[in-house]
């Protein structure tokens, strides 16, 4: 865990892979507690800044966090990509622009 956000949490992990399936358990515990959770997960480059962390992949995960729905863990293409052959599911969640990044971004929901 790199942060706190408010009600959200930043994390990195050493894997696409674990990323997801961490975002999909704690969606699976918030969901039994009632609480709606949702998730957004990039992979790329990071800047360590001082204890913290930024930079374009920071930013893209946030946007694509900002458009998932309560109780979906949204993901790039580039994450499905990586994960390919990892016995994970994904649902297009179409292309969408994400607000200060060039182009049009191919989202995904995960899942088991």
């Amino acid at each position: 865990m790199v942060k706190t956000t408010g009600d959200g949490i930043l994390a990195t992990f050493d894997g696409p892979g674990r990323a997801i399936r961490c975002a999909l358990a704690f969606e699976s515990a918030a969901t039994q507690i009632g609480l709606p959770l949702r998730a957004g997960l990039h992979t790329g480059e990071v800047e360590i800044r001082d204890g913290d962390i930024g930079g374009v992949a920071v930013h893209a995960a946030a946007r694509v966090m900002a458009l998932s729905r309560p109780g979906e863990v949204l993901v790039s293409r580039v994450v499905t990509d990586l994960v390919a052959g990892a016995g994970l599911k994904f649902s297009d969640r179409g292309s969408h622009e994400l607000k200060g990044l060039p182009g049009r971004w191919d989202l995904f929901a995960a899942s088991l």
